[in-house]
C-alpha cells in the first residue's frame, strides 16, 4: 500500500504563477536583442514623433501604433490606452494586431514587406529601458510579422522627452507633458481610433 499527499491548491497556484512569470520573461526583448534585430532607422525621428504626438496627444499609458510607407509618410495610425496590469508581450501583440487590422489591410501576400510599423508609447518614469518596454518590443515585432509589415522603431515618450530605444536618438520636445506641435497634413489619413484594444488587453490578461 502506498501513501502520498496530493499537492495543495496553494502549491498548484504558486507553480502556475511561476510558470506564467517565466513565459512572460521570454516574451520580451532586451535592448541588445532589439539593436541586433536590424530595425530600420527613421530618417527623421523627431518629425515622426511630433506628427504622432500632434495627432493623438498621448498621455501616460497610451500606445500609438503607426504605419509608414517606404518614403516614411504616415499611412495609418491608431492610439489606445493600456488597461492590462500584466507586462506580457503576447497581450501587447494582440492589442497592436487588433488595431492594425482595423486601420490598414495586411501585406501578407507580398514577398517582402514594404510598409513599416512603428510604436510610440507614452509612460511615466525616465527614458531608460524597462521590462514593460521589452514586452512592447516583443509585441510589436510579432504583430508586424502577423500583419506582413516591417518592424520599425519603438519610441518612448516621457516627461523628459522622447527616445528611440536601441538607437540612442531622442529629444526634449515633444514630451509627455508638452503641447502638440502643428505639422501640416500632406496625405489623407485613416481616422484615429482607440478603445477596442483596451478590451483586447483586458480579455487576454484574464486568460
Amino acid at each position: 500500500m502506498t501513501f502520498g499527499f496530493a499537492p495543495s491548491a496553494a502549491a498548484s497556484t504558486s507553480a502556475q504563477m511561476s510558470a506564467d512569470s517565466a513565459h512572460r520573461l521570454t516574451r520580451m526583448l532586451e535592448p541588445a536583442e532589439w539593436s541586433a534585430a536590424g530595425i530600420p532607422l527613421l530618417r527623421n525621428p523627431r518629425e515622426v514623433v511630433s506628427g504622432l504626438h500632434s495627432r493623438h496627444r498621448p498621455t501616460p499609458a497610451t500606445a500609438v501604433v503607426a504605419v509608414l510607407d517606404p518614403d516614411e509618410r504616415l499611412r495609418a495610425s491608431a492610439s489606445f490606452s493600456r488597461r492590462s496590469t500584466a507586462m506580457d508581450g503576447w497581450v501587447f501583440r494582440n492589442a497592436l494586431l487588433a488595431q492594425l487590422r482595423r486601420v490598414i489591410p495586411h501585406d501578407l501576400r507580398r514577398r517582402t514587406p514594404v510598409r513599416t510599423a512603428v510604436l510610440l508609447y507614452c509612460r511615466d518614469g525616465d527614458a531608460r529601458w524597462t521590462q514593460e518596454d521589452g514586452a512592447w518590443m516583443w509585441g510589436l515585432r510579432d504583430a508586424c510579422t502577423l500583419h506582413g509589415l516591417r518592424c520599425g522603431a519603438y519610441i518612448t515618450l516621457t516627461r523628459d522627452g522622447w527616445q528611440v530605444l536601441g538607437e540612442g536618438r531622442g529629444g526634449r520636445r515633444p514630451s509627455a507633458g508638452s503641447r502638440p506641435e502643428l505639422f501640416p497634413e500632406t496625405e489623407p489619413l485613416t481616422p484615429r481610433t482607440g478603445g477596442a484594444a483596451s478590451e483586447v488587453l483586458r480579455r487576454a490578461a484574464a486568460r
